[in-house]
C-alpha cells in the first residue's frame, strides 16, 4: 500500500501553455480547467484521502482584470458542473483561504457544496482560493491570540490547530506543473515533510497517466523525517508530525 495518501498540485503554466499555441493566456486556463475532473478521478482511483488544488492565490489578484474574471468564471462553472459527481462519488468538497470575500455566488456555491458532501468519506477535495502560505500563518497566529488573550507563548500545535487546512491530513507529495521549481508561497507550513516533484509538463498536459506514474515513483523514496535508517528498518528521532 502506498505511503502517499494527501497530494497538493500547484497547477501551473496554462498561460504559457496557450501563448506557444499563439493562443490568449485564458484560453490555458479553460484547457487547464477540463483536467482537473481528470485528476480528481485518478485521486479516488489511486485511493488517496485527500487532494489539495492551488486554484486562486492571493498574488493572483495582480494579474490582469480579464484573466482574474475567467478564472473565477471558470471556478464556478466547476462547482456547477462537479457538484453532481462530487456527491454521488462520496468525495467531500472543502476550500482553504479567504473565500468569504469573493462574490456572494461563489461564497454561497462554495457553502453549499461543503454542506452537502460534509458527511461523505471518500477523497477530500480541497481547493486554495485566495490563499497565500504567509497569510494563513498569521491568520492563524492571530486567531489563536485572540482567543487566549492571557497566553505567554504559542506552540506549533496552536498554529497548526488554527491553520486553514486543520481538519485535513499533513501533505506526503506536492507537484508542481510548468517546469519552474518553486512551491509560491504555497501550503508553507504543511509542506515541512512533504516530498516535492516537479514537471516539465504544463498543466493544460498534465495527465493521469503520468499523475499515477509520480506517485508510483515517489511512494518508493526513502522518508525518514528527521530519522535514521539502521540495517533497513527506520529509526524515527522524532515521529510526530503538527
Amino acid at each position: 500500500m502506498s505511503s502517499i495518501k494527501h497530494v497538493a498540485i500547484i497547477m501551473d503554466g496554462n498561460g504559457r501553455w496557450a501563448k506557444m499555441r499563439k493562443r490568449p493566456r485564458v484560453w490555458g486556463h479553460i484547457r487547464g480547467a477540463r483536467k482537473v475532473s481528470e485528476i480528481v478521478e485518478a485521486s479516488s482511483e489511486l485511493g488517496l484521502e485527500s487532494l489539495t488544488l492551488y486554484t486562486f492565490s492571493t498574488e493572483n489578484w495582480s494579474r490582469p482584470t480579464q484573466e482574474v474574471k475567467t478564472l473565477f468564471k471558470l471556478l464556478r462553472k466547476f462547482l456547477e458542473r462537479e457538484k453532481t459527481n462530487l456527491i454521488q462519488n462520496n468525495i467531500k468538497f472543502n476550500v482553504i483561504g479567504n473565500y468569504q470575500v469573493l462574490d456572494s455566488r461563489i461564497v454561497n456555491m462554495i457553502e453549499d457544496l461543503k454542506e452537502e458532501t460534509r458527511d461523505n468519506s471518500g477523497l477530500e477535495l480541497s481547493l486554495a482560493i485566495n490563499y497565500g502560505g504567509r497569510a494563513e500563518v498569521v491568520d492563524a497566529v492571530n486567531k489563536f491570540l485572540a482567543e487566549n488573550r492571557k497566553t505567554r507563548e504559542i506552540r506549533e500545535e496552536d498554529i497548526s490547530d488554527n491553520l486553514y487546512s486543520n481538519k485535513i491530513r499533513e501533505i506526503d507529495l506536492m507537484i508542481r506543473t510548468g517546469g519552474d521549481k518553486r512551491i509560491s508561497n504555497f501550503l508553507l507550513w504543511e509542506l515541512c515533510y512533504a516530498e516535492m516533484f516537479f514537471t516539465d509538463t504544463k498543466w493544460p498536459e498534465f495527465s493521469k497517466d503520468e499523475f499515477k506514474a509520480i506517485i508510483a515513483k515517489v511512494a518508493y523514496r526513502e522518508r525518514r523525517f528527521g530519522g535514521l535508517v539502521e540495517n533497513n528498518e527506520t529509526t524515527i528521532e522524532n515521529n510526530k508530525r503538527h
